[in-house]
């Protein structure tokens, strides 16, 4: 089943969404190639490409019909905020005989163009618009009075762009169909007479067996027997829920698949700076679900008689492997050279869960109180049941979260303002370009050294930024624990309303509630005005409070589908929240070797790039799936 899946995902992927592979018509430059046919009913895939036009980016052939002197083409994209303007263009005169400047400009956000004049400071025309990719326009500039000097800039569309999108659209139609027919081949196969056929024809001896047999027909308890996942279930059903592996598997899986290139669009990228996309969601939904297993696996491991002292040594064990796996398995500095003390990443995804796991996991162990998560103990307020009794590590979260506040605002930063959260590079209309991250890049600077954390941080495109940076570096692991240990708050629920289904529902509810009206009043409902912006990198309080309210909602979605009624196994997703860290570590390991990545026939491809990642994600779901069939998980 698990190949015949893989074949099917990877043929039907295959046949809608790859295309013959662009070629460049003939010509010497840009200029030369901006009349080439366009004309195409499948988009950029069998179209003529410019040469120099590459994914997300269109042709723009700029026609000055002005006779002034050095006039430039200025270009700010719409997701720069307070971004400078960066020049695009030299524009030639008038006259001058050719057919006009052409320039690359990006698609992936609306784009405005500021034509400036010889003079400093001089503004002619300012145009905004959203180019649509491997689009062909001009940008006509001309003068409307002769008398009043007024310029226009008008576009013009002389081919038009393709729909990148469409992909996306195709990969959603493959999976669903898929979907249909496993669920249809289900239901089909309750049918007593299908299912005897059936089993007849993959085991003919052992059907007849049986058929012959007093046992009769194989029955519906027959063919679950089959399935591991019962027995499983019998010896400990009161100790794990199969929401929270799917919970995780589903947050792994989109890490994964993000991690491959997410079919190099943007929004599967994450975030240049303040903001969210689908990348930003995953990595904190896992720490959240972290939280959540450390509540009930500590309450199971000293409720079956195990010493806080050996509980301690298996802690400190889980998080010195976890991050030493991601110094040395799991570093992207491998890219610099040979592994080396020079250019070893310090910070990275596994040391930081780690840390948090060391920190949340101790701090619940140390405070931990008999009958506290059953319910047992006798309380002023039973209302409060899942938050009184833990007082004491509340107060220590909450005195690291004022850490981190002090630290990000009040910690003089050299040659930066204090308390500044900015991307640094152009941004700020490019008064501070050495100040990325603010106090959490310097401290990163300042104590691991810039050759020990992230080279390529997500604004170094956008906001052009020069310096190292690392999102996972050490002032934002202080918002991490807070989110594990809100993730903690979410198993105490559990334990203290343990099958009070409606209870665990409704808290899940007013969390996520809490959560999300803390972060409106933190971010004022903006992306970039608010007291504290929603950012990823600086892994911002906002941003903890958000992801929150997001995992919150989702686990009482999947919880009341998969644990309460019953509707969802929870598959596929189980499977790889079965096996996480043999997924993750396996991922980024063999992240470069065939059938993971293969050479692309056109590189310059959404289609190919979605494909090769969906592909690729696909597969660890099917290893996944194996290795549980087989009983096969890796625990550390």
């Amino acid at each position: 089943m698990a190949a015949a899946l893989a074949a099917a995902v990877a043929a039907a992927l295959g046949a809608l969404l790859l295309a013959p592979g662009g070629t460049e018509p003939p010509g010497d430059g840009i200029a030369a190639a901006a009349a080439a046919s366009f004309s195409s009913p499948w988009g950029a895939a069998e179209r003529w490409r410019p040469p120099g036009v590459r994914m997300d980016q269109a042709l723009l052939l700029v026609r000055n019909e002005l006779p002034e002197q050095g006039l430039r083409l200025l270009a700010r994209s719409g997701a720069c905020h307070r971004c400078s303007y960066q020049l695009l263009a030299v524009l030639p005169p008038r006259g001058d005989g050719g057919p006009g400047k052409a320039v690359v400009v990006d698609t992936q956000h609306p784009l405005s163009l500021l034509l400036s004049g010889s003079l400093a400071g001089s503004e002619l025309c300012k145009i905004r618009y959203h180019f649509g990719e491997f689009g062909n326009y001009s940008l006509v500039i001309k003068t409307l009075s002769t008398s009043t000097k007024t310029v226009s800039c008008d576009i013009v569309i002389n081919e038009g762009p393709i729909n990148s999108d469409l992909p996306i659209l195709f990969a959603f139609l493959v999976y669903m169909g898929i979907l249909a027919i496993l669920i249809t081949g289900r239901l089909v196969m309750k049918i007593d007479p299908v299912r005897n056929w059936v089993y007849k024809k993959l085991n003919p001896r052992e059907t007849d067996r049986l058929i012959n047999s007093e046992l009769g027909s194989p029955n519906t308890t027959d063919s679950i027997s089959s399935d591991p996942a019962p027995h499983l279930w019998s010896a400990t059903s009161r100790q794990r829920l199969r929401s929270l592996d799917t919970f995780r598997g589903l947050s792994l899986i989109i890490m994964v698949f993000v991690n491959y290139g997410g079919g190099k669009y943007w929004f599967f990228k994450h975030e240049s700076w303040n903001g969210l996309t689908v990348a930003d969601l995953v990595f904190p939904w896992f720490v959240f679900i972290m939280g959540t297993s450390i509540s009930l696996s500590l309450s199971s491991m000293l409720r079956w008689g195990s010493s806080k002292r050996k509980v301690l040594g298996k802690i400190l064990w889980r998080s010195f492997l976890l991050i030493l796996l991601g110094v040395i398995v799991v570093n992207p500095n491998y890219c610099l050279g040979p592994l080396s003390w020079e250019n070893l990443r310090i910070p990275g995804v596994l040391q930081r869960l780690g840390l948090t796991y060391l920190v949340v996991a101790a701090l619940e162990l140390l405070f931990t109180r008999a009958g506290a998560d059953s319910g047992t103990l006798e309380m002023s307020c039973p209302a409060l049941q899942d938050i009184l009794p833990y007082w004491p590590q509340w107060i220590f979260v909450l005195m690291l979260e004022v850490i981190w506040l002090c630290l990000t605002f009040l910690l003089p930063v050299p040659g930066c303002p204090r308390g500044y959260l900015g991307p640094g590079g152009i941004g700020d209309f490019g008064n501070y370009p050495n100040c990325t991250g603010g106090a959490a890049g310097y401290i990163d600077r300042l104590i691991l050294g810039e050759n020990h954390i992230y080279q390529h941080p997500s604004s170094s495109v956008l906001y052009q930024t020069t310096m190292p940076y690392d999102p996972e570096g050490i002032l934002g692991t202080i918002n991490t624990i807070l989110m594990a240990f809100l993730g903690l708050q979410a198993g105490k629920i559990i334990l203290s309303y343990r099958d009070q289904h409606k209870q665990i529902l409704s808290r899940f509810l007013i969390w996520s509630i809490v959560m999300g009206i803390i972060s409106a009043i933190l971010t004022k409902c903006s992306k970039e005005e608010g007291f504290i912006p929603i950012n990823k990198n600086l892994w911002s309080t906002s941003y903890v409070t958000t992801m929150s309210c997001f995992a919150f909602i989702l686990l009482l979605l999947i919880y009341y589908l998969v644990d309460v009624k019953r509707l969802w196994s929870g598959a596929p997703f189980f499977y790889p929240g079965m096996n996480s860290i043999l997924v993750y570590i396996g991922h980024e390991v063999f992240e470069d070797y065939f059938p993971f990545k293969w050479r692309m026939r056109d590189s310059q491809s959404h289609a190919e790039h979605l494909t090769q990642n969906l592909i690729a994600t696909t597969l660890w779901v099917i290893i996944s799936y194996v290795l549980y069939r087989k009983r096969i998980f890796w625990k550390i």
